[in-house]
């Protein structure tokens, strides 16, 4: 089931991606765009959070967590901004071959080293391969 969901994941992000890009072609402004989807998606995750959760964290345990947690919005927004602005540039398919590059290469490295506390999972010479063909791939996409 897992692995269905972050196909339904990738797919949404596409469509989200494409969706929103013609949004900021239409008004003129990709950074306008990304911040009406950033502004929506806040609504629907607040009235999800308050419609689902039943105990929020406390006062202590969010002045736990490290400052550079709380920069993911920032890194969302800049990354999220670039996919609006290229899209109408490059077309959805090339833009999300070459972003999954992108995440694929960083994917393997937040992986083997374990940054932010994630678990670790060893590069080996079948992920490489792996990686190698996905990239290949991508490259044959974008002929």
């Amino acid at each position: 089931m897992l692995p269905l969901l972050s196909i339904i994941a990738g797919a949404l992000i596409a469509i989200q991606a494409g969706i929103n890009s013609q949004l900021g072609v239409i008004l003129k402004n990709s950074l306008l765009a990304t911040v009406i989807a950033f502004m929506v998606s806040a609504l629907i995750s607040l009235i999800g959070l308050l419609a689902i959760s039943k105990n929020l964290p406390t006062n202590e345990v969010i002045r736990s967590v490290p400052l550079h947690f709380w920069f993911g919005g920032a890194i969302s927004a800049f990354g999220v901004g670039l996919f609006y602005f290229l899209i109408p540039k490059m077309g959805v398919g090339s833009m999300m071959s070459l972003a999954l590059t992108g995440q694929l290469i960083t994917a393997v490295l937040i992986s083997h080293f374990g940054w932010f506390g994630l678990p670790e999972s060893t590069l080996s010479l079948s992920k490489c391969l792996g990686v190698f063909a996905m990239i290949s791939g991508i490259l044959l996409i974008n002929r």
